[in-house]
């Protein structure tokens, strides 16, 4: 794509009120924006056409936009929102592990969404390619300089250094650190890190990053490792200092 271009966004969408709801938003902030209402017609698409980014309905007629996106997978790299008319966790596990890079649950707000659009394209650059802060390692380790997940020992270390963190904090970081600068919302935290999920509060979740963060800070003042995005959650830094 050409950087002096603007974005291009394909809406695969089989529900025509909210598909020309998301491309009036999505074209009044200056993206470009194609709509289509079946996994098929989405692949062929794909195919034929480039695009920056990929909002996919969960629920389509054809196929689900789980499997849209397994079989985009080694075809594009296009960054991938869902949708969802089901709020549950599987929903949403299923979503980020088979290579989503964020989620909605309808109802949701159409600025919310163009949001979410701009923090995902954020991280890719203009050939669509992730900017990768992080590799897998063997036996469960998650390195994110300068983040160490060790899933093993259920240790993170920060800077070189152990922290001492409660079970919430452990999975709450653990999280973030899997993909440095995709932001979090609230709901989505709550959802990876809590066993009752549906019993925890929002402000849990800003406590507890509190917490990381006071805890971070005594390991390496000067630095912000966790990053408050108004309105829609928190991520991990992508650039370090120091």
């Amino acid at each position: 794509m050409n950087v002096n271009q603007s974005p291009r966004v394909l809406i695969v969408e089989d529900e025509p009120s909210i598909a020309d709801n998301i491309l009036y938003s999505l074209e009044s902030e200056g993206f470009v924006a194609k709509v289509v209402g079946t996994g098929a017609e989405a692949l062929r698409v794909m195919v034929d056409e480039d695009f920056s980014l990929l909002i996919l309905d969960v629920g389509l007629p054809d196929m689900s936009g789980f499997e849209v996106c397994r079989k985009l997978q080694g075809l594009s790299d296009v960054p991938v929102i869902f949708l969802t008319a089901r709020n549950t966790e599987v929903d949403r596990v299923v979503g980020l592990e088979i290579g989503g890079d964020d989620y909605l649950c309808k109802p949701f707000s159409p600025r919310e969404l163009t949001a979410r659009v701009r923090a995902v394209l954020r991280r890719y650059n203009g050939n669509g390619k992730a900017r990768v802060d992080g590799v897998e390692l063997s036996e469960g380790a998650l390195v994110v300089k300068p983040v160490e997940v060790d899933e093993g020992r259920c240790l993170i270390r920060y800077f070189g250094s152990a922290l001492p963190l409660s079970a919430y904090e452990f999975r709450l970081l653990k999280t973030m650190a899997k993909h440095p600068g995709r932001v979090y919302s609230r709901s989505q935290l709550m959802e990876c890190a809590s066993d009752e999920p549906d019993a925890a509060m929002e402000r849990t979740v800003d406590a507890h990053v509190k917490s990381l963060r006071a805890k971070m800070k005594a390991v390496k003042e000067g630095v912000e490792p966790i990053v408050t995005h108004r309105g829609l959650g928190y991520s991990l830094a992508e650039v370090w200092e120091g």
